[in-house]
């Protein structure tokens, strides 16, 4: 599949990558139907953001069909949804009180004391944002693996346009 990607700063190319896969149940993978661009993609761009590696994904801001599902996925395929910038599991202290972007179990383990350096707090795995969060491909691709899927993509009601 083609999808923008971060070679260094005021560096992005359209290259060719491998399509995602389900990894986890809960996951989904959609199929980018709008993306939009964030002035905090400038900052990735302008490479103010650490632990930026050549290849990265970009894209935080899409939406899409629901094209695979995992076996614990509420969604169905064929649903066009809206994805949150935002990887929360819906499950943790943070979600129960609705912080999902300080989610427990959104970083890998091994991206987790990098935020909690830099921020002096936890912080949620981001689409698209480094692997400071996650490093999760983003959405500026055909298509997008979302994790816990049954948390954060919003159905969009049929009979409304991506625009």
């Amino acid at each position: 599949m083609k999808a923008l990607a971060w070679h260094g700063k005021h560096d992005v190319r359209i290259d060719t990558v491998d399509d995602p896969e389900i990894v986890n149940p809960r996951d989904c993978i959609i199929k980018v139907t709008s993306t939009a661009i964030c002035g905090s993609d400038l900052h990735l761009y302008d490479g103010y953001i650490p632990t930026m590696q050549a290849g990265d994904i970009l894209g935080h801001e899409f939406m899409g069909e629901v094209v695979e599902v995992g076996a614990k996925s509420t969604l169905k395929k064929g649903q066009r949804v809206v994805v949150p910038f935002t990887i929360a599991c819906g499950s943790c202290y943070h979600c129960g009180k609705h912080q999902y972007s300080a989610c427990d179990n959104g970083l890998p383990a091994d991206n987790q004391d990098i935020a909690q350096e830099l921020y002096g707090q936890p912080m949620s795995g981001l689409f698209g944002y480094s692997h400071m969060t996650g490093g999760y491909a983003g959405g500026q691709a055909e298509y997008v693996r979302v994790p816990f899927s049954d948390v954060g993509p919003i159905v969009i009601p049929d009979g409304i346009e991506d625009d």
